[in-house]
């Protein structure tokens, strides 16, 4: 194993333009604060979330020729903690000025995200509160300091005081001494919900659980996992001559493939401009690809867990919660790492090492045929490269891994792992998984939305949906043995609100409304969802009008620079609307049009007690593949390298070629 670690954004040749979608830098960032500094809206009290690049319109990237640098702009969300006071704004970091500033309602809006010093200001109001002490003493606990409140978001669930105030809820866990596995000590039927804006406990609620789980869930401690196994060896991925791949300026090559590589402290991992050398002609696949929001959402009804449903890039900034990679764990083989620059509360840059993952991996069998006729015998082996990175946040890990095929697929995979929510459990509750003595999880859903801003030869795309259709015996079907396919174009974006139907094979094309195949037909690419269940709360409740994007499995809107959020810019404390339903509330054709494709798809999770007390990992995605993308199979040109590495062994030990020949 080896690994090549790579600044974050290489300075471009001398006299070349930044290239706009280039990630923005420590010192751009810097900039942007000095130019609020200068115009008088920074004071002791601000705090900054969501900055990041906001990037150019589409049309002026596609005709930017290199040789001058469009305008940079910065877009931050700007929070007083003392006065309340919103405001969304952008700056011009090339001009030095502040483009616009918007004031936004928190009573309608809500707030920007959890902001790091919430976390030790919770647990200061919580532990002077004499209701909340007095609900802790009658669960056992004398010790306070061995106490962990977790502050977690609180939704909107009709509270009038907490209209227009900042908002936690609150569950504690019980650490006995510092490498005691907190997660396995939940403190049973305590809920604190705490307003940070007026630094009190708005009100305790206490169930009839009331017992703290004493057994250890210390998974690193041999006392309780047991000895661990001595008859693994070690598996080694080598490439002796090197990778196959490129990475420069941001930009990785690999293979025929092209993607620019962006990175930001809410989204995380973003993919630019990914296109396929086709014979020498390069061919755009999509403008922009990441996973633009994700909502965990609880499906206990008591008072315990009846909120819990968190936006984990909304409300607490994903992207500036990855972790920073090590070799040959995190990542296997000969890996190239990328930096990651995000800001913190305070508009200051940080840069976090190793946080995107690059390699090559074997993927088995691309093709293979043993012809009888000709008594051929070929096979070639596929393989892919990866572009990866894990984030935490509190008690659940996830991996976001894209793959790049040979054959031109696409593949979005993400990984799941860390520890189930746990809770205090008595056996009585429908919607648990007992999992240890006394220790419960309830059963849950982690919804992905993945926003693809498709540009499928070219920015005129339509979308069809594709189905199986069974056809009934009769003359044309004599034997009633015939399959079709129906094929239903998408027309407008309410229209576009779809589910998947596995039973169905029902799949979407997006296809190119300016370029054919040798076929005739429309270049396309198609999506293949995994057809698990999108949201499955009611309708009507509050996390349905929050998370409205998880009720459906596809959506489809015309291209606008800022609509960029499926739950809206604000999520922490919207009480919904916002977001992919106002983005599609105006009903834009999207036939033949600049188009984004939202998809969303993940896990309905059951917990098992396999999952406990660390959760291996369970995986969900998608799949995009090319149809009549490429005029054959693009890959007949791949060769054996299995085969020559065995000839040029051959002719090394023998003085042969491997066939017989000097």
């Amino acid at each position: 194993m080896s690994l090549q670690t790579l600044p974050t954004t290489p300075a471009p040749a001398a006299g070349a333009a930044r290239h706009p979608l280039a990630a923005l830098t420590p010192d751009e960032v810097e900039r942007a604060r000095a130019v609020l500094d200068s115009a008088g809206l920074v004071g002791e009290h601000s705090r900054f979330s969501y900055v990041m690049l906001r990037e150019p319109d589409k049309a002026d990237v596609l005709v930017w020729d290199g040789t001058r640098e469009l305008p940079r702009e910065v877009s931050l969300l700007l929070t007083d903690v003392d006065s309340l006071a919103i405001s969304a704004l952008v700056v011009d970091v090339t001009a030095g000025q502040v483009v616009s500033r918007t004031e936004l309602d928190p009573a309608v809006a809500g707030f920007g995200p959890c902001l790091d010093e919430d976390y030790e200001l919770v647990e200061r109001i919580v532990k002077a509160d004499r209701g909340w002490l007095a609900a802790i003493a009658k669960r056992g606990i004398t010790d306070i300091g061995k106490v962990r409140p977790v502050p977690l978001s609180a939704g909107v669930f009709g509270y009038d005081d907490e209209v227009g105030n900042r908002v936690y809820r609150v569950l504690s866990f019980y650490q006995d001494h510092p490498a005691d596995s907190a997660w396995a000590h939940p403190v049973g039927g305590v809920i604190a919900h705490v307003d940070v804006s007026n630094r009190r406990v708005l009100r305790v609620v206490e169930t009839h659980v009331e017992h703290t789980p004493q057994e250890s869930g210390d998974y690193l401690d041999p006392a309780y996992r047991g000895p661990e196994r001595t008859d693994l060896r070690p598996i080694s991925i080598t490439q002796p001559e090197g990778v196959s791949f490129t990475v420069e300026d941001g930009v990785l090559r690999w293979q025929n493939w092209s993607v620019r590589i962006g990175f930001n402290g809410r989204e995380g991992l973003t993919l630019h401009q990914l296109s396929y050398d086709d014979a020498g002609t390069e061919r755009p696949i999509l403008y922009r690809a990441s996973v633009a929001e994700m909502v965990v959402n609880y499906g206990d009804p008591g008072p315990t867990h009846g909120w819990q449903n968190y936006f984990d890039l909304g409300e607490y900034q994903f992207g500036r919660l990855a972790n920073s990679l090590e070799l040959g764990c995190d990542c296997l083989g000969e890996i190239t790492y990328l930096d990651a620059v995000v800001v913190d509360d305070h508009c200051a840059p940080k840069t976090i090492r190793n946080a995107i993952c690059i390699h090559e991996e074997d993927f088995g069998i691309l093709w293979k045929h043993n012809d009888i006729f000709s008594g051929s015998s070929e096979t070639r082996r596929q393989r892919r490269v990866v572009v990866s990175f894990f984030g935490t946040v509190g008690n659940y890990d996830y991996g976001f891994y894209w793959y790049l095929y040979l054959d031109g697929t696409i593949e979005l995979e993400v990984k799941a792992t860390g520890i189930p929510f746990p809770s205090g459990y008595d056996g009585q509750d429908p919607h648990f998984t007992e999992l240890a003595p006394g220790v419960g999880a309830p059963v849950h859903q982690h919804l992905f939305s993945a926003r693809l801003d498709f540009a499928v030869d070219g920015v005129r795309n339509q979308v069809d949906e594709l189905e199986v259709v069974p056809v009934q015996t009769g003359p044309d079907n004599p034997w009633g043995n015939a399959i079709r396919r129906s094929r239903t174009r998408l027309r407008t974006e309410q229209e576009a609100r779809r589910q998947a139907a596995s039973h169905l094979s029902r799949v979407w094309a997006i296809s190119s409304a300016e370029r054919s195949n040798r076929l005739g037909e429309p270049t396309s690419y198609v999506l293949y969802p995994e057809g698990r269940p999108a949201l499955l709360a009611d309708p009507g409740s509050s996390i349905a009008a929050r998370a409205a994007f998880a009720r459906h499995h596809l959506w489809v809107t015309r291209y606008d620079r800022d609509e960029l959020w499926p739950s809206g810019y604000l999520v922490n404390q919207n009480p919904g609307g916002d977001g992919l339903p106002a983005y599609a509330a105006a009903d834009r054709g999207i036939d033949g049009e600049d188009l984004v494709v939202w998809h969303t798809f993940g896990l309905t999770h059951f917990v098992r007690p396999e999952d406990w007390p660390i959760m291996p990992v369970d995986y969900t995605g998608f799949t995009l593949k090319p149809h009549g993308f490429f005029d054959r199979n693009p890959t007949l040109d791949v060769p054996d390298l299995n085969r020559a590495a065995a000839d040029s062994c051959c002719a090394n030990e023998n003085g042969t070629n491997g066939h017989g020949h000097a």
